[in-house]
């Protein structure tokens, strides 16, 4: 089972930004914490980040041929306003997608709570930190399984 899992702008500054909000575990604890599930799961994931919108569409792009099973994407701000990643990730309609936030997109400033590319999404999970990507693993494994 082969997941990819998608981080966009500002991810890769985890436990640096808005600790308040995304708490105090930096982005290596995060792919740590990815590396031991899919290890004990017998998955093969790959996790890829960018501040880029269009890097981002270019690889949900790859997805599409390069035999990926289940997209994770938490798209960062692009999520609110993104229509080209809607897109994109629209296109992949045979492979399984899980729209992650790790903070409660609904309870924080009104633009966060409008999602414009979870409807491009299978499920989405928001506000359960960073376990909220262990969460969409298993979602991805269930329905795969299915």
């Amino acid at each position: 089972m082969k997941i990819l899992i998608i981080n966009g702008p500002n991810l890769n500054f985890l436990g640096i930004r808005e600790k308040a909000v995304y708490g105090n575990k930096d982005y290596n604890y995060l792919l740590s914490l990815i590396n031991d599930k899919a290890k004990k799961c017998g998955l093969d994931v790959t996790v890829w980040q960018s501040n880029h919108e269009g890097a981002i569409i270019d690889r949900l792009q790859e997805a599409y041929s390069d035999g990926t099973d289940a997209v994770i994407i938490n798209p960062g701000a692009y999520t609110h306003y993104s229509y080209a990643i809607h897109d994109a990730l629209k296109s992949l309609e045979n492979i399984y997608k899980v729209e992650v936030h790790i903070s409660d997109i609904d309870a924080r400033e009104s633009f966060r709570s409008v999602s414009v590319t979870a409807p491009a999404c299978d499920e989405q999970i928001k506000g359960h930190g960073l376990e909220g990507y262990l969460e969409a693993m298993d979602l991805a494994m269930a329905y795969l399984n299915d």
